[in-house]
């Protein structure tokens, strides 16, 4: 599912009801596509994003557009409820036998959305794909060695180290059918990182709520309700029973669609239109702080940078040269132009919704240009230099990159801001193909590890398949965080992991190989007609679970 003062860091026209040729255009085929000539469906919800989802398979690639389409077609083991506790799901209950096992007893009657009935041997097998090599949901399954089956209803997960906070580990963990895998030749996840079309790609089979029923890349994607979903007695149940997933990449046309009525959310609006949107009763925004960081990251593995004028060296090596930028980009003023106001500026990398987040390495370095270039200097760039920062297209980053390069400019970086789109972006990334580079990360384990190890632990440096250093695209690498990584993994001292995390994130405050700039604030819009009228409640990982969603 991945950011000196200046004027008008990226200003975009205020929305109206007029709309250029092309936009008008645009909105005409998407609403011809979705037959919008009829009245709405009172249990129909159309869902415009700017993103679409690169792929349904259920374990190759953790983005946050495609992990809100498929965290309502699969489901994991445990949940979280809508006070975002964790709960039982398809498993009942569990228990621990011995220190390197745990016992899960499974939901019976529980169908996969082909009629199959869902049993150890798919947990088992999920667990196996979820560890391929290809896969970037390893996490999802911290510290687990293999699945075993004890009998149709009771599986044991073996850990190859303890895990003291797996359940957190296990909402992530997606279940998917052995048998229709296997049928369509889908048992290993499909390779993202090289565009690899796959059958698992294109296609679902889970438990969950939804299941789905049309899948045109770039056009719409379906999912309408599993009418023999185990939890559809559930008290949290809203009335969707259809989902039509528009990708509108048009700002303007995405928000006259939500305010026609043609769709009734939008889960992306423009920070800078919010406001408009807030003034209209048709509209409401239902806002919350996502527990996701927007920071930057330099490529500090190369010995020559690949997007830099600099020959022969790489300045993000010289810890000077990464002060520099972290004091010459005013979090404030991103706050108040790029972000409206929906922004809290941060110093860390995880949240307070994150187990181990700690107030005291919730730091950063102040604004200060005259320091910057100061740093610079002492590092041997008085002039400064030039370089690439890589940015996706998508909302907010497209409007934070041109504004992070407009502010190193200032210190004497020439930034070059190259904003691709979204199916371009991360397979760049995941090749390491890039000096310079935006993102933002949420944690949907709410724990420290799964955001460390991913984003800053020596890439594949502990040499076996979990999830170390997958998204760490700069290739970072610090013997002493890894040391800090690997001792809070397997701790089971509570106050002594947080201790340890702790000492990791103050490390990282030392050493900047990352820049974080803020934490979201995520204004969902809705319709508030009569009719089309949606509640929805904003969960701290930002995912619609569209079977709470009501429309009246």
């Amino acid at each position: 599912m991945p950011d000196g003062r200046f004027i008008d860091i990226c200003y975009h026209a205020p929305v109206t009801m007029k709309f250029s040729t092309l936009a008008t255009a645009l909105l005409f085929a998407i609403v011809t596509s979705i037959g919008v000539g009829a009245p709405a469906h009172a249990k129909t919800l159309r869902y415009a994003t700017q993103d679409e989802p690169q792929t349904l398979d259920p374990h190759s690639a953790n983005l946050a557009v495609a992990n809100r389409l498929l965290s309502n077609i699969y489901e994991g083991l445990v949940f979280r409820d809508k006070d975002y506790k964790i709960v039982p799901w398809l498993a009942t209950s569990w228990t621990q036998p011995d220190a390197k096992t745990w016992r899960f007893k499974l939901r019976p009657n529980v169908k996969f959305h082909d009629g199959s009935a869902f049993t150890a041997d798919d947990v088992v097998f999920s667990i196996e794909r979820a560890l391929h090599p290809l896969s970037q949901l390893k996490v999802a399954v911290q510290g687990v060695e293999r699945g075993r089956k004890v009998d149709d209803l009771t599986v044991d997960l073996i850990m190859r180290e303890p895990n003291p906070v797996l359940l957190n580990h296990l909402v992530f963990f997606r279940i998917v059918s052995k048998t229709w895998a296997e049928k369509n030749k889908a048992a290993i996840p499909q390779n993202y990182k090289d565009k690899e079309e796959t059958f698992s790609s294109r296609n679902s089979n889970g438990t969950g709520p939804f299941m789905l029923l049309e899948r045109q890349p770039d056009v719409r994607t379906v999912i309408v309700e599993n009418k023999t979903w185990w939890n559809r007695n559930s008290p949290e149940r809203g009335n969707v029973s259809r989902i039509e997933l528009l990708p509108i990449q048009s700002r303007p046309t995405r928000l006259a669609a939500l305010i026609s009525g043609e769709v009734q959310f939008v889960n992306d609006p423009p920070t800078q239109d919010v406001p408009r949107l807030k003034a209209n009763k048709d509209i409401k925004i239902v806002e919350g702080q996502e527990a996701r960081v927007q920071y930057l990251v330099f490529d500090t593995s190369r010995d020559e940078l690949l997007y830099s004028d600099v020959k022969g060296k790489n300045p993000w090596r010289d810890l000077r040269v990464r002060q520099a930028v972290a004091h010459a980009i005013d979090v404030e003023a991103i706050k108040l132009k790029s972000m409206r106001g929906l922004s809290v500026p941060t110093g860390t990398i995880i949240t307070k919704f994150d187990q181990g987040f700690s107030s005291d390495a919730d730091k950063r370095l102040k604004y200060d240009l005259v320091r910057a270039r100061e740093l610079l200097k002492e590092a041997g760039y008085p002039n400064g230099f030039g370089v690439t920062l890589d940015c996706g297209n998508n909302a907010p980053a497209a409007d934070i990159c041109p504004a992070v390069a407009v502010m190193l400019n200032q210190i004497g970086i020439r930034v070059t801001a190259n904003v691709m789109t979204i199916p371009n972006f991360f397979p760049k990334l995941q090749r390491a193909d890039t000096s310079f580079y935006l993102l933002s990360w949420t944690s949907p384990t709410s724990d420290a590890l799964y955001t460390l190890q991913s984003l800053v632990y020596t890439h594949g440096g502990d040499g076996v398949a979990n999830a170390s250093g997958d998204n760490n695209y700069g290739r970072y690498s610090n013997k002493d965080l890894d040391r800090l990584i690997d001792q809070f993994k397997v701790e089971p001292d509570m106050k002594k992991r947080d201790a340890l995390i702790r000492d990791a994130l103050l490390l990282l405050n030392r050493e900047l190989p990352i820049v974080p700039l803020h934490r979201q604030i995520i204004p969902w819009a809705m319709s508030a007609k009569p009719g089309t009228d949606v509640t929805a409640i904003f969960p701290p990982n930002g995912t619609p679970y569209f079977f709470r969603f009501k429309i009246q």
